[in-house]
């Protein structure tokens, strides 16, 4: 290993060793308090341009495997997923690997595909520096990239803000595809790719839907044309605020009647469909132990999340949209944060949170049948 440093923008650096490929990379630094789950938040494509850093302190004890990438390839096959985000830090990488799953481990991963991290520095006083200053700018440089301070601080600063960052027609697939249910076709679904996980076409096939992956350029022809009978928007990476024909498309889906869901970013642009304001987060919720509540039910799920932006509102705030009424319908049990919005009428809702996280928990599976109940209710 080289000597490695991370720098961020209001100049606190952390010096440690490489950890993967050596080099540079520039991102905003973010951390997830996932104890679990590495490979997919490393190949989570809202995860794009970031620097992730582990609160866990020991990382790479299950290795790599060819099973749990969230990211797919240009056909929606496993062949050519790769890692999204920038860099990756951690206090402690595990030196074995101890999984029969494994097919190799993390720091060769990163090696292979040329992703810069850093390994030995204190996390925790890390993390504590962005809970309090908020999610920064940052890079790492190693190997032939160091410099002097200045010289590697200017490069940090010198990057964009992910403040007006346009990044889901990065990420989308660039042709749509195909997944097929298991078993018999009862539905027919549009899922939006502004960043889509690979395990959300998987959670649909459950419940026999075939998905139609379209790209973020999607037009409501290209939709109404495959004969659908509901439409997904999916999570995915940058400012919502940026992403108006996103939000235009769902309204034409909504002013069509077609029943829509969204999750992530896809809660952001149907808040903003119906009117709601988007802000960014001092540092945002990433991790798997994110308790929210359903206002509704008062039934609280244990989430697993990743968003720097969130939507304005307050719990069970109602409000007038050119589609009628609706509802703020979830908050974090942590910091009232917007979690989830739907039409009054029922026949549009979205989440904040991911139910179909591949790396648990399971507590809001529950709104894929919810989706499926509504395409019973619309088709019948």
């Amino acid at each position: 290993m080289s000597e490695a440093v991370l720098v961020l923008e209001d100049g606190r650096s952390f010096r440690g060793e490489s950890f993967g490929a050596v080099g540079r990379t520039l991102g905003e630094a973010v951390f997830s308090t996932g104890m679990t789950g590495y490979q997919e938040t490393l190949t989570d494509p809202s995860y794009h341009r970031q620097i992730v850093v582990s609160t866990a302190p020991q990382i790479g004890n299950t290795g790599w495997n060819d099973e749990d990438n969230e990211s797919v390839g240009p056909d929606g096959s496993a062949a050519g997923a790769k890692i999204w985000v920038a860099g990756y830090v951690v206090r402690d990488p595990s030196r074995r690997v101890s999984s029969w799953r494994a097919t190799g481990s993390l720091d060769d991963e990163l090696v292979r595909q040329d992703i810069v991290g850093i390994a030995g520095i204190d996390t925790r006083a890390l993390v504590r520096h962005l809970r309090t200053r908020g999610s920064m700018r940052a890079g790492i440089f190693s190997g032939d990239a160091l410099g002097t301070d200045e010289l590697m601080l200017a490069q940090v600063t010198g990057q964009p803000q992910m403040l007006g960052a346009d990044l889901a027609g990065e990420v989308t697939t660039k042709t749509g595809y195909l997944v097929e249910p298991d078993g018999e076709a009862r539905f027919t679904v549009a899922a939006i790719d502004l960043g889509i996980k690979s395990n959300t076409p998987r959670m649909f096939a459950q419940r026999g839907m075939r998905v139609h992956v379209l790209p973020a350029s999607a037009t409501l022809d290209d939709i109404t044309a495959l004969g659908v009978d509901g439409v997904f928007l999916s999570n995915g990476p940058g400012d919502p605020a940026t992403a108006d024909d996103a939000v235009q498309l769902t309204k034409d889906v909504i002013g069509k009647g077609l029943p829509l869901f969204g999750i992530c970013f896809g809660n952001q642009i149907l808040g903003r469909a119906l009117g709601l304001g988007t802000y960014k987060m001092k540092f945002g919720h990433r991790g798997i132990n994110i308790p929210v509540i359903e206002h509704e039910t008062g039934r609280i799920s244990i989430t697993a999340q990743n968003h720097g932006f969130a939507l304005e509102g307050e719990a069970g705030q109602e409000f007038d949209t050119p589609f009628g009424r609706a509802v703020i319908s979830h908050t974090c049990a942590n910091d009232g944060a917007v979690e989830g919005v739907r039409l009054l009428d029922g026949r549009a809702f979205s989440v904040q949170y991911h139910p179909e996280a591949a790396a648990g928990p399971h507590d809001a599976a529950y709104l894929f049948d919810r989706f499926t109940s509504l395409l019973e209710g619309v088709k019948n």
